[in-house]
C-alpha cells in the first residue's frame, strides 16, 4: 500500500451525458489526460465523481471503464459513498469485481454519527468482506474523525491510509504527526496542498488536482526536491482557481466548466446538481485568465 499511495491522484469527474448515463469516450479521454500529466494513480467514485446516489451496477460500470482504459498502467482506487454497512459492502464488492486496487470509504453521516467502536466495526467487515486495502475519506464536516478514532481504526488494521478532507489543516497536521509513519495519511485540503506537501503528506487526492493535474504535480514535485519558490508559485495557481471552484452550491458544475474550458470533455453534472450557469462561468473564465491557464474563450 505504501508503495504506490502516493503523489498525485485526481479523483476523476464522472462524465454524466444529457440521460444521466455514464459518457465512457469522455472517460476514456480524461484518463488519458491524467495519465499524462503525470497521476500516480486515479479514484473514481468519490465527492468530485459524483458517487454519492451511484447504484452497485453504476459503480461496478464506472470502475469497470476506468480500468479498462487506464490498461494498468496506475492503481485505481474505488469511491464508497454510503450510511450502512451492507450497503458499504454491496458497492464495495461492486467495484473490487471491476478490479479496483483499493476502497476510498466515507464514515456514515446521515444525522447519527456512529462512535469509534462502530467506526472500527464498520470498515472492518467491510475490509473483511471485500478483501481490498481500505483509505478512511474523512470529508464529512459534521461526522469528522477524531484523530483518536483513526488511531484506534488502523491499530485495528480496519483502514491502511487516510485521506484527510473537510478543510481541516489542523487534523491533518495531527494525523501526520502521529500516525505519518505508520500509514499514508493523504491531503484533500485543496486550497493548503503546498504546507500539507511540506509537512509530510505523500499525495493528495483532491479535486483541484483534477482541473488542474499539470500544476498539481509540478507543486508535488517542486516540493520534493525543495524548490520553494517553485512551489509557492503553483499554489498560488491553485488557490486561485480554487476559490472559483468552492463552496455549497454549484461544485460539480463549476468544475466540469473548469475542466471544458481547458478543452476536455467534462460531462454534465447529474441531477439535482446543475450545470455552472453564466454567474458561476464568468467566476471561473475569470480565475483561469489570472492564474495565467490556457484556455478556449468559446467555452
Amino acid at each position: 500500500m505504501k508503495s504506490w499511495l502516493k503523489g498525485i491522484i485526481p479523483p476523476l469527474v464522472t462524465p454524466f451525458d444529457e440521460h444521466g448515463k455514464i459518457d465512457e469516450a469522455a472517460l476514456a479521454a480524461e484518463v488519458e489526460f491524467q495519465i499524462s500529466c503525470g497521476a500516480k494513480a486515479l479514484c473514481v467514485g468519490g465527492s468530485t465523481g459524483e458517487g454519492a446516489g451511484l447504484k452497485a451496477e453504476e459503480v461496478f460500470d464506472l470502475c469497470s471503464m476506468c480500468v479498462k482504459h487506464v490498461r494498468d498502467r496506475v492503481p485505481v482506487i474505488g469511491g464508497v459513498i454510503s450510511d450502512t454497512t451492507d450497503e458499504a459492502i454491496e458497492l464495495g464488492l461492486a467495484a473490487k469485481k471491476a478490479r479496483v486496487k483499493a476502497l476510498q470509504i466515507t464514515p456514515p453521516h446521515y444525522v447519527f454519527r456512529p462512535g469509534p467502536t462502530e467506526l472500527v466495526s464498520f470498515y472492518s467487515r467491510i475490509k473483511e468482506a471485500t478483501g481490498l486495502p481500505i483509505i478512511l475519506y474523512n470529508v464529512i464536516p459534521w461526522a469528522q474523525v477524531s484523530s483518536d478514532a483513526i488511531g484506534l481504526l488502523l491499530d485495528a488494521g480496519a483502514i491502511d491510509a487516510v485521506k484527510q478532507s473537510g478543510s481541516n489543516m489542523h487534523l491533518i497536521a495531527d494525523l501526520l504527526y502521529r500516525f505519518g509513519k505508520k500509514a499514508p495519511i493523504l491531503s484533500a485540503v485543496d486550497d493548503l496542498l503546498y504546507p500539507s506537501f511540506v509537512l509530510g503528506a505523500p499525495g493528495a487526492v483532491a479535486a483541484i488536482v483534477t482541473v488542474l493535474p499539470k500544476e498539481s504535480v509540478a507543486l508535488y514535485e517542486a516540493v520534493q526536491r525543495g524548490d520553494q519558490a517553485e512551489a509557492l508559485k503553483m499554489h498560488h495557481k491553485l488557490l486561485l482557481v480554487w476559490r472559483a471552484l468552492e463552496g455549497e452550491t454549484g461544485f460539480p458544475g463549476r468544475v466540469k466548466y473548469a475542466i471544458a474550458l481547458q478543452g476536455r470533455s467534462a460531462g454534465l453534472p447529474r441531477h439535482p446538481q446543475r450545470a455552472a450557469n453564466e454567474e458561476d462561468r464568468a467566476v471561473v473564465r475569470k480565475a483561469l485568465q489570472e492564474a495565467g491557464i490556457p484556455a478556449n474563450p468559446a467555452n
